[in-house]
């Protein structure tokens, strides 16, 4: 039958077809058609669905990637441990959401320790015994050691965060400077302009920037903390400025609270030359000190822990 009397037909309803046996036959014939035809407009209704289906579902796949973590939104860094500046790391800085970091207290696999290390940490402690090095009387560890516990612990904050980068002598004398000052208080470091400050710390290494890092610090500690330092890891490392190194030196000498090793440039270099650490999973020496931290931390005993930077970091 031609098309065009089907369409007539279809689209005339009100011209019944009789109810003969020949017209029952082309009824039979044309409801296919029919229904292909009378779905046109729902076809043509739902050509556009697919598009916005699928543009539906880019967004959530981009709104997934984003809260995965695939492709983050970029943030605003900024500057980790002043002591990760030799080790190539600035580019790789923190976001501010720092405080969400975990750090690896200490490792869950054991390594085997190195041969003959306790014969050669033994002759280390002998030779430091036969003489004084700058860190047993002027480290962080002295820093207002006259002064009670709370604000010794301030001291101890603040002498870490000048430390990076600066021999021992100068953060000594900074603190000192600081002390005659009044300033060895969160409220005092508040209050005073960061020109000020900085000309006070100086010439320890960035200065200015550590002027600025110590000031934004103290207003963290009078208003979370009462005035008092943070006494975690994870706390610690959320103030701007202070790395790994720097938070396990606070946490053991402001807390008494050993979590981990402090190693800095010189335990470092040390280690690697004794052949003590390795980069996970190779032989090969490791390149920063967050790397030796967690290869010491896999063989040497804990009670090693505090010492080993005194021994090997002067």
């Amino acid at each position: 039958m031609p098309l065009a009397l089907l369409l007539s037909r279809i689209c005339l309803p009100a011209a019944k077809m009789p109810n003969t046996r020949s017209a029952r036959l082309v009824r039979a014939d044309v409801n296919p058609v029919v229904q292909e035809v009378k779905c046109e407009s729902s076809v043509s209704f739902d050509v556009s669905k697919p598009e916005s289906t699928a543009s539906v579902k880019r967004k959530r796949v981009k709104r997934e990637l984003e809260l995965n973590g695939e492709h983050p939104k970029k943030q605003v860094g900024i500057v980790p441990d002043i002591e990760d500046f030799r080790y190539n790391r600035t580019k790789a800085v923190t976001s501010s959401i720092k405080v969400e970091e975990k750090v690896r207290v200490s490792s869950v696999i054991k390594a085997k320790a190195p041969e003959n290390w306790e014969a050669v940490l033994g002759g280390i402690k002998n030779m430091r015994l036969s003489g004084q090095a700058p860190v047993d009387t002027k480290g962080c560890e002295k820093a207002g050691s006259l002064l009670p516990p709370k604000e010794r612990r301030f001291a101890v904050l603040i002498s870490t965060m000048m430390s990076s980068q600066t021999k021992d002598e100068v953060t000594h004398a900074a603190v000192e400077r600081l002390s005659e000052n009044g300033l060895l208080d969160p409220d005092a470091i508040v209050r005073i302009d960061e020109a000020t400050l900085a000309n006070l710390i100086k010439p320890v290494g960035f200065y200015q920037r550590k002027a600025q890092f110590i000031k934004e610090a103290s207003k963290i500690c009078l208003e979370r903390f009462g005035g008092d330092i943070p006494d975690s890891l994870n706390e610690l490392l959320a103030l701007r400025g202070v790395g790994p190194k720097m938070a396990h030196l606070v946490m053991s000498i402001a807390w008494k609270n050993t979590q981990g090793i402090c190693v800095d440039t010189h335990v470092h270099r040390i280690s690697n030359r004794l052949g003590w650490v390795f980069r996970e999973g190779t032989k090969q020496k490791t390149t920063t000190p967050e790397q030796t931290r967690m290869s010491l931390e896999k063989w040497l005993p804990k009670d090693e822990w505090e010492p080993i930077n005194p021994l090997l970091g002067y």
